[in-house]
């Protein structure tokens, strides 16, 4: 079937391309004239504006937004509803949060314009193996679209499903990702641990390797760390400052939202926030706190030491 795909940069980029790999017609419109131009390349129609793009689909359109979370994607969406018709499908592949999402689908229902929400995973691999999607909405624009989200998934009767009403797919993706904080967490500190014990010189890539053959705690994101301590035992050549994308305080947002309890997951986002600080205000208060109630020594700024 022929598709819009809105945003062509490295994930609708590819997934571009993997839909016209089975066999779909695509028109692309980007910010980046250099997106489009690759897309077209891979054999993707080129589209100048929004406009254009509508006007090189037939109803009933399909047209697939993947742009950044927020205003980005509220304006697009908005501005797509009002030159779309009724009967025509917009699905948000991106990050939203389910709230936004659900009043973005109502203000489309007024135009009679479906828009459903699908939660993507799959990172920058996506291409070759596949993207997991999670998607909300109406159950029979779902189905109109079907084709689009067998083809983006990993196999036929895998990797995609419909959870349920609009919001639905980009909250499952966002406990997703919630999720996929936790597990990165426990692989970091895990990791930590083991280089710690110096004497034993372990080889971390070595048994990361191990691990992904048969270990309970196998996943692709092991496959991921492996492949990572394989280039550096170390990872010196970066650094511990690690950043969030929304998803991890969205999920946990929701925990305290539905009296729900999610220490592993909370723990790991606030892990991400103490990351990216140096030397904070509240390891030094504590510091303070010891020296002055117990005489204990502190470390100074300059690195010297100051006893009671």
């Amino acid at each position: 079937m022929k598709f819009g795909m809105v945003g062509a940069g490295r994930m609708g980029g590819a997934m571009t391309q993997r839909l016209l790999r089975a066999g779909h017609e695509a028109v692309v419109f980007d910010q980046s004239p250099e997106a489009v131009a690759a897309a077209v390349e891979a054999g993707a129609t080129g589209a100048l504006s929004l406009e254009g793009l509508v006007e090189n689909l037939s109803a009933p359109r399909s047209v697939w937004v993947m742009v950044p979370a927020g205003e980005v994607t509220g304006s697009v969406i908005s501005s797509l509803s009002g030159m779309m018709s009724s009967g025509d499908t917009l699905i948000d592949g991106g990050n939203s949060n389910y709230k936004d999402t659900q009043a973005r689908a109502a203000k489309a229902a007024e135009a009679g314009v479906d828009l459903l929400d699908s939660g993507t995973s799959g990172g920058v691999l996506g291409l070759e193996n596949g993207y997991c999607l999670t998607i909300g909405g109406s159950r029979g624009a779902y189905e109109r679209n079907l084709p689009i989200f067998e083809a983006l998934a990993p196999g036929l009767g895998r990797g995609q499903a419909w959870v349920g009403p609009s919001g639905s797919g980009h909250f499952v993706k966002m406990v997703h990702n919630g999720i996929e904080y936790g597990l990165m967490q426990a692989y970091a500190e895990g990791f930590e641990l083991l280089s710690a014990k110096e004497e034993f010189g372990l080889d971390l890539g070595l048994i990361a390797e191990n691990w992904r053959s048969g270990s309970v705690i196998r996943s692709w994101l092991l496959d991921l760390c492996a492949s990572a301590l394989s280039d550096d035992g170390e990872l010196s050549s970066l650094s511990g400052y690690v950043e969030d994308s929304g998803g991890g305080r969205w999920t946990v947002d929701a925990s305290v939202e539905l009296g729900v309890p999610a220490p592993a997951i909370t723990a790991a986002l606030q892990a991400r926030f103490r990351s990216r600080q140096e030397n904070p205000l509240s390891g030094r208060i504590l510091s303070a706190l010891r020296n002055q109630f117990g005489g204990h020594s502190v470390r100074l700024a300059d690195g010297s030491g100051k006893g009671p």
